[in-house]
């Protein structure tokens, strides 16, 4: 059985990759003829367990880790286990349209993957192996401020496959603006700006780690790249921020994650220097969506950042239909925070989300196999996706709605897939 990082050949993604639900036939057949297994389990609920058998200690709790007990995380996972599926038979579903429209442009299907800093911690292959393989199958790859690559080195490894950046939105505004300068020259077509991760949470695993990359400079390559906080640090500390990594790492931590938050009246700022569309991530609550749309915000991300910042949250799937609800057409709802499988993806777009986030799966795969794993993580979440629509007799994205979908309320329907 192969146990190598390299790309097998029956894991390159069928001839016409859009044909999702092929890649289900080619893991049989790589393993019925040639004995090759998945480099990553295709098991949501054995998916973290090999994550941790392969990846160090602090790098594991990093990712899989929440806030206080994890009941945040908890949350997220049980709403999704409170929607049923309500499958139709006879449809003609063989020919099934991922395809979306955001903001204009035309997705081949509703997963992005979401922004997760730091992924040099996870696999040397890090942002840029993972932004090549989105781009190979037509993922959009959401860059995170926190990255260990930065944002031109993740440009060029995307090529011409789409890419967005989120901005944890510094306090100095010569800074923001350089940041937003630099994403628009590189080609990311949204700004998405994370509302909730002003101050880093209190979260147990890493804290009995003692263990936070960013301290020493991994995850501050955006700001060590930055022209214009490398003239300020090189002002203050007559050095680059490379020769005085710590200083250099205090500095950008304290601008990015100040512990003062950013409030309504500072969007203007944002939408004075991007022409682009602008989504505001980490919305729970339909009066602040009102204010995204107010404010003229395009978008917004439903989303409690996986559990990792506020404990004993609500789950994001349980305010979503509130939200699409209080929005209307008015602006594009995305979705994020807890999804494990393509049923947990039809489910969000059932409840009005337009597109959804993928985030600790793909870093579990990444951590497993490299840039091959997340792929394989990516391509099995479109395929069952594919596979499950069909079964569900849903013909193309609009076709899941409400009427896919039932709640109905187990006390014995207990999370899984953390």
């Amino acid at each position: 059985m192969s146990s190598t990082n390299e790309a097998p050949r029956g894991f390159q993604g069928s001839e016409e990759h859009r044909k999702y639900g092929a890649f289900q036939n080619e893991l049989y057949k790589a393993g019925m003829f040639a004995q090759r297994l998945p480099i990553v389990t295709t098991d949501p609920n054995k998916l973290e367990e090999q994550a941790r058998s392969k990846m160090a200690l602090t790098s594991f709790n990093y990712v899989s880790g929440g806030a206080g007990e994890g009941s945040t995380m908890d949350a997220n996972r049980l709403a999704f286990r409170q929607w049923k599926m309500v499958p139709r038979m006879l449809r003609p579903t063989s020919g099934r349209d991922f395809k979306v429209n955001l903001f204009g442009e035309t997705y081949d299907s509703p997963i992005l993957m979401a922004p997760i800093g730091v992924q040099q911690i996870f696999h040397q292959d890090k942002e840029t192996g993972v932004a090549e393989v989105c781009a190979e199958i037509g993922v959009p790859y959401i860059l995170s401020t926190a990255s260990s690559s930065s944002i031109e080195e993740v440009a060029q490894a995307s090529g011409n496959g789409p890419r967005w950046y989120q901005l944890y939105w510094p306090q100095s505004d010569d800074i923001t603006i350089s940041l937003l300068e630099r994403a628009k020259a590189n080609g990311y077509k949204v700004l998405v700006v994370t509302l909730d991760t002003w101050a880093m949470a209190w979260r147990p695993a890493d804290l009995d780690q003692g263990y936070v990359p960013f301290f020493k400079g991994v995850g501050n390559t955006n700001g060590f790249t930055d022209p214009v906080f490398r003239e300020k640090f090189q002002k203050k500390y007559g050095a680059a921020p490379e020769e005085k990594a710590l200083e250099a790492s205090a500095e950008w931590i304290g601008d990015v994650f100040s512990g003062a938050p950013h409030t309504w009246d500072h969007i203007a700022l944002l939408k004075k220097h991007w022409d682009g569309p602008i989504v505001l991530k980490g919305i729970q609550h339909p009066d602040d969506a009102r204010l995204a749309v107010e404010h003229g915000c395009d978008g917004i991300i439903v989303s409690n950042h996986g559990g990792r910042q506020l404990d004993g949250a609500i789950g994001s799937l349980e305010m979503l239909p509130e939200i699409v609800e209080a929005v209307g057409d008015k602006c594009t709802v995305l979705f994020d925070s807890g999804i494990r499988t393509g049923v947990d993806i039809i489910k969000a777009l059932s409840l009005g989300a337009k597109a959804v986030l993928i985030g600790r799966p793909v870093v579990y795969g990444l951590g497993i196999g490299g840039k091959y794993g997340a792929k394989q993580v990516l391509q099995g979440l479109l395929a069952d996706l594919d596979q499950s629509m069909g079964l569900a007799g849903i013909p193309d994205i609009a076709g899941c709605n409400r009427s896919m979908v039932r709640r109905v309320q187990y006390g014995g329907d207990l999370k899984s897939s953390n």
